[in-house]
């Protein structure tokens, strides 16, 4: 499996982690408030994060690519800017709405990358300058 496709899958098991102790921490608490950050950990941690990694894992020519790092690197930097922010400012805390919506647009912008990794040519570079060989 690409390396890249072992990362998204890792980070997604983490975000599961995380969405999980999200609903818990409602459940126990009985305070729901912050069901759209636990939604926004498990769609765009859990399942975006997995799919990412599936693509990558069908596509190992492409996961070779410089530019897939970068989409990851970029994908979850806007994750740990937007997610806690989220949760936070679901919690009574309306400041951070300006750092929830610079994440937001981090991650929109990763999936601008991903869609140019998707609509590229297959014919690729690795990330050491060889071409890329396919597994």
């Amino acid at each position: 499996m690409p390396k890249i496709s072992e990362l998204f899958f890792k980070t997604a098991i983490v975000f599961l982690i995380l969405g999980i102790a999200a609903g818990l921490q409602m459940a126990i608490s009985g305070n729901h408030g912050a069901y759209p950050a636990h939604a926004h950990i498990n769609l765009l941690g859990w399942v975006t994060s997995a799919i990412f990694g599936g693509y990558y894992a069908l596509n190992p020519t492409k996961a070779a690519r410089t530019i897939a790092m970068v989409h990851y690197g970029v994908y979850n930097f806007g994750l740990v800017v937007m997610l806690p922010a989220l949760y936070l400012m679901l919690h009574g805390n309306p400041a951070l709405e300006p750092i929830v919506a610079t994440g937001s647009m981090i991650v929109a912008a990763s999936v601008l990358i991903f869609a140019f990794v998707v609509f590229s040519a297959e014919t690729a570079r690795s990330v050491s300058g060889m071409p890329a060989v396919p597994r």
